[in-house]
């Protein structure tokens, strides 16, 4: 876990999004949470980090999202030295 984030109100977040129960719920709730923008900029280094895990190189990422490749090379460091958390996600989704 990382210290630099941790907080009570990290933690109510947390909580609330582990709430949420349907898809829909999860649109509701983060078009009220979030600006599009910030939406689209999570959902696109979630695709990112898909598309690195799968071995797909920068230049097919950046043709298939628009990703910049600072964007992709920050994912490609969160992926090497990071927490393993998208690891964890896409191994989880695979499996359901």
């Amino acid at each position: 876990m990382n210290s630099k984030i941790k907080s009570k109100e990290v933690d109510f977040l947390f909580d609330a999004i582990l709430h949420l129960e349907t898809e829909e719920e999860c649109y509701q709730f983060f078009e009220d949470l979030c600006t599009v923008n910030e939406l689209k900029a999570m959902s696109q280094r979630l695709v990112v980090a898909k598309m690195l895990s799968d071995g797909r190189v920068y230049s097919d990422i950046v043709e298939s999202t628009g990703a910049s490749t600072a964007t992709i090379s920050r994912v490609k460091r969160s992926l090497e030295y990071g927490c393993d958390s998208y690891s964890l996600v896409f191994d989880r989704m695979e499996n359901k």
